[in-house]
């Protein structure tokens, strides 16, 4: 995160993202500490992600899709990130925000990304609505269920290296 700070402080904009002219009414990014509530959500594999299982656990949450060009860059982290962070407990769920379910799974599939993935519908969105109008958005819950880390837009390979940190 040393390279997003040395950038803050110069005055640039630290983050890569894509504007979203279709997007709901822009919510905040949530505060480091403020409790994050968590969603059931039905993945693309078949399974579901369960809010209660998610209890007491690190959970990284992604939204991200498939036309977005910044997330092309930043989810192949994602997916190492889980790759060697689950077998310690990490907890992740991908949302995507293709308008077409199809186009979000055929990305999937074209590229091999395995992590836990659902659809943002209305019902996840009362829960858990994604605080940005810009994409890629990523959320770390910590054990206790607040936000520890809460980052819209790019975030470089350091970035997403350093979530390991909560785990």
């Amino acid at each position: 995160m040393l390279r997003r700070t040395l950038i803050k402080a110069l005055g640039a904009t630290p983050l890569l993202s894509v504007p979203l002219a279709h997007a709901a009414p822009q919510v905040p990014v949530p505060a480091i500490g403020a409790p994050l509530a968590l969603p059931d959500v039905p993945l693309f594999d078949g399974g579901h992600f369960r809010a209660a299982q998610a209890e007491g656990q690190v959970v990284l949450i992604y939204w991200w899709a498939s036309w977005c060009p910044y997330c092309a860059e930043q989810t192949p982290l994602m997916q190492k990130l889980w790759d060697e962070q689950r077998p310690r407990g990490l907890k992740m769920l991908g949302l995507s925000i293709d308008k077409r379910e199809e186009d979000a799974r055929r990305y999937l599939a074209r590229r091999g990304y395995t992590f836990p993935t659902g659809i943002t519908t209305p019902a996840i969105d009362r829960v858990l609505p994604r605080p940005s109008k810009a994409l890629p958005m990523t959320l770390v819950r910590g054990r206790d269920g607040r936000v520890v880390m809460a980052e819209k837009g790019q975030l470089f390979p350091e970035d997403v290296a350093q979530i390991a940190r909560f785990v």
